[in-house]
């Protein structure tokens, strides 16, 4: 047999399975498309997360697109992050190209333009479905590491979160937050001390600092109701495949620290209501992270530790994390030992570091007979990728160049009447658009307040009052002992001592 035959033969047995796959493409050798030679990945092993990588416009944004195709295809839903506004498209067929044709035709896969079930989210103000989680469902832990808070100042919030249980206190937005931590050290001092011992003012000044820096990335938005139900990300369509949901993330690129908090939270929902799967041959959910490394870059220590244990743990759930970046090094080394799929686009080399990163990359693939991996990873034209999948006994595929199929859907995204007649259609934007401001710890502590203020000023008047009284009282005992005091001056000559000699000088002489 030839290199070329031997080649095909390891990939063809390699990408061999017994369950469901997806197709990416055809395997490449020494330049040539091989037709034929599919490059699969099992659907049984998509749960062990995976990652898109490669320089920009070498196709990452195609692979993600053609993932989620197939998935849903599948029947299993996806979630996407849309931070360059481009994967819309998904809704809407291909228009076609002849590029698209010869492609295809190298590849050996027919090409058929489709749309597929659609649900814009957003996470701001633009128009999608609105994502909101209250702050009662982060809990103290997960706020204090969003916050990057000390552990003094996490007692804190831990304190006051028993303390909104205790006396049933919604907390469901900032505004909610805020208040009980101004609460806790003013008007509710004495209360607080009595049940849960002092809380400082520097702690809380700390904690509410934190809390307007989350606030002025829009964090305001998200927090409230009506808090998004995880379960609404995995409904199928009446034909059997599954829900792509697209969050719109166009507007927050520069707001990291919200786009941190929300997938923080999302995916500590999932992994706290998602039942565990075992076993179960395929996935429940996979998300695909792009520009992955706005999660990474300013996460702190803390919130990379939850990241890195998440992801560790929420596979058993049926859930694949999928992190799209242009260089692997974006993503922890505690995250990448974790990932199962690796499609690796082209990655290039004008510096002696980006060959140093380029040549660690390298090494993250199995070995081969067949490529220089460092060499073909600067090589590699458009839509052309590095792939290397777990096979359905969890070992490693070999390793493939592979000409990626193309997205059956529009590789663009859609006019606002388009989008407009998506979310027109949405059963989710009627479940969720309609902003709730119910009473929550805002308004049950101003109440508060406000009867004590009353208490209080009632108190004062009691005691005025009293005060007048006593006053006036002992004003009146005054002037009666001074009336009393004073005597009759009738009276006062007749008791006088010259008036009483007078009187019994003439008694004595009439007793004579």
């Amino acid at each position: 047999m030839s290199r070329t035959d031997d080649f095909i033969k390891e990939i063809t047995d390699g990408n061999t399975n017994k369950g469901e796959f997806i197709t990416l493409g055809s395997a490449i050798l020494d330049g040539e498309t091989l037709t034929n030679t599919y490059v699969n990945v099992p659907l049984k092993t998509m749960n062990r997360h995976g990652l898109i990588a490669g320089a920009t416009g070498t196709g990452k944004t195609k692979t993600l697109q053609v993932l989620a195709e197939s998935l849903s295809d599948k029947g299993v839903p996806v979630l996407l992050m849309d931070i360059k506004g481009d994967l819309s498209g998904l809704a809407q067929p291909s228009p076609g190209h002849p590029k698209i044709d010869e492609r295809h035709e190298k590849i050996g896969l027919p090409f058929e333009p489709k749309s597929y079930p659609v649900e814009v989210l957003s996470l701001s103000e633009q128009d999608g479905v609105r994502l909101r989680a209250t702050v009662s469902e982060f809990g103290p832990v997960l706020l204090s590491r969003i916050l990057n808070l000390s552990d003094a100042q996490s007692g804190v919030v831990a304190v006051i979160f028993k303390y909104c249980d205790d006396n049933k206190l919604p907390l469901l937005d900032l505004k909610d937050f805020k208040k009980i931590l101004h609460y806790a050290t003013q008007e509710g001092k004495e209360e607080f001390t009595q049940a849960y011992g002092r809380i400082s003012t520097a702690s809380t000044g700390a904690i509410l600092r934190k809390v307007v820096e989350l606030e002025q990335q829009g964090a305001e938005l998200f927090f409230g109701e009506t808090s998004f139900d995880v379960d609404d990300l995995l409904r199928v369509d009446k034909d059997g495949r599954g829900y792509i949901n697209i969050i719109r993330l166009t507007d927050i690129q520069d707001r990291p620290k919200l786009f941190s908090t929300f997938m923080l939270s999302l995916l500590a929902e999932i992994y706290s209501t998602f039942p565990e799967q075992g076993d179960s041959g395929r996935p429940e959910l996979i998300m695909f992270i792009d520009e992955a490394h706005l999660i990474f870059n300013e996460a702190s220590k803390a919130l990379l530790n939850q990241i890195e244990s998440i992801v560790k743990l929420i596979r058993s759930k049926g859930v694949g994390l999928y992190f799209v970046t242009q260089n692997p090094t974006d993503v922890p080394e505690a995250v990448l030992g974790q990932l199962g799929l690796k499609v690796q686009h082209a990655l290039r080399a004008f510096t002696a570091k980006d060959r140093k990163a380029i040549k660690l990359t390298a090494q993250n693939y199995p070995d081969t007979n067949y490529y220089d991996t460092a060499d073909v990873l600067t090589s590699l034209g458009i839509g052309e990728a590095l792939v290397s999948a777990l096979n359905e006994k969890g070992k490693p595929t070999p390793l493939a160049a592979t000409m990626m199929r193309a997205p059956m859907s529009r590789m663009d995204i859609l006019t606002e009447s388009e989008l407009g007649a998506l979310l027109a259609d949405s059963k989710l934007a009627k479940k969720y658009n309609e902003e709730i401001d119910r009473e929550s710890a805002y308004e049950l502590l101003n109440k508060k307040i406000e009867v004590a203020e009353a208490e209080e000023a009632k108190e004062k008047a009691r005691e005025e009052k009293e005060a007048l009284e006593k006053a006036e009282t002992k004003r009146r005992t005054s002037q009666s002992r001074s009336r009393s005091n004073r005597q009759n001056p009738i009276v006062k000559v007749l008791t006088s001592p010259t008036v009483i000699r007078s009187v019994l000088g003439i008694l004595t002489k009439m007793l004579k």
